[in-house]
């Protein structure tokens, strides 16, 4: 018995979601990246040399990362959160790759139809248009053999779980790859598990609520103090050979130890170090320096004991004195 073949395939008509996902699927044959792309690599060595952190606190984050997935950076002003989240990218794929990174920035009115998909003004119409994190998620399921990474700065700074939605579930390192209806397309869409979530958040940010639970538990959170006492920022501050700059650094030191005493603030408020970084040895100016204590340290200050004008102006003399003759 002979079977009547249709030689065009299936005619069928399909709608844009099903469109869409057979798309998704075509597009895994298309390279990242065209093959005469110059590779640079990117070492655990050039990780420590630009982020100011132990060796033994970079295995941490990266095993941390690894495990759950999920990370956020969290600590005060100035401690190099964005910068990190970038360079651990870096350093975890082995090289320097943008096109496998992604980052964003929450604030009270980014929602679900931004990050996942939703309805957008077409003309006289309405699309179904899909989110940053979704069209993300599906270039990483794309390319199961490489590592991707979404990073979503102020991430406290957002209505978690109305901007996530039903991928709360689905972020969850128990659940990468588990498939899940989407709320407006009705089609299946997973998380897939080569993608890494990295969030930054400032703990000195006392307007803030706390993180909302069922957010907390899929993320591991990982804390970032100042590194002046880092091996990578001795070598850059000694690179100075500036008596200032010096002098400048030990007081911040110390105005960190009274940060931790203070029960009102504590560690999550001290100074970061990233006020000092970035310059090269011809511009470690004496008034580049008085710029950062004036516009950068003292207001922050004034933040912090608006309440205890004496414990204000005795920094403000100790910080400002540094640079007497």
């Amino acid at each position: 018995m002979e079977f009547f073949v249709q030689p065009n395939g299936s005619l069928f008509k399909l709608s844009k979601g099903e469109f869409d996902f057979i798309m998704d699927i075509i597009r895994e044959s298309n390279p990242l990246r065209q093959p005469d792309t110059v590779v640079q690599r990117y070492t655990k060595a050039d990780f420590l040399s630009k982020v100011y952190m132990t060796e033994e606190r970079f295995d941490v984050l990266v095993a941390l990362l690894k495990n759950k997935k999920n990370i956020i950076l969290q600590g005060a002003p100035g401690v190099g959160k964005t910068f990190t989240a970038k360079k651990l990218a870096y350093a975890i794929m082995e090289e320097v790759d943008d096109s496998r990174i992604e980052m964003v920035q929450f604030h009270q009115n980014y929602s679900y139809e931004d990050f996942v998909m939703g309805y957008r003004p077409d003309g006289a119409d309405f699309k179904l248009t899909e989110g940053i994190f979704y069209r993300f998620c599906q270039t990483a399921a794309n390319h199961p053999d490489q590592a991707f990474f979404f990073i979503i700065d102020e991430i406290n700074r957002g209505n978690m779980s109305k901007i996530f939605g039903e991928l709360l579930m689905l972020i969850d390192r128990d659940y990468r790859g588990t498939k899940a209806t989407l709320a407006y397309s009705g089609m299946p869409f997973s998380v897939p598990e080569n993608l890494y979530i990295i969030g930054m958040m400032n703990t000195a940010d006392r307007s803030l609520a706390m993180i909302d639970y069922a957010l907390r538990r899929r993320f591991s959170f990982f804390d970032m103090d100042p590194g002046f006492n880092s091996e990578g920022f001795v070598k850059y501050q000694e690179a100075f050979a500036n008596d200032t700059f010096n002098a400048l650094i030990n007081q911040v030191k110390q105005l960190n130890r009274e940060i931790l005493e203070d029960k009102s603030l504590g560690r999550g408020f001290q100074i970061g170090h990233s006020y000092f970084c970035g310059r090269e040895v011809l511009g470690c100016t004496d008034e580049w320096m008085r710029s950062v204590v004036e516009f950068d340290l003292l207001p922050t200050l004034g933040e912090y004991w608006f309440d205890e004008p004496k414990k204000l102006a005795y920094w403000e003399k100790n910080l400002r004195g540094v640079f007497d003759d």
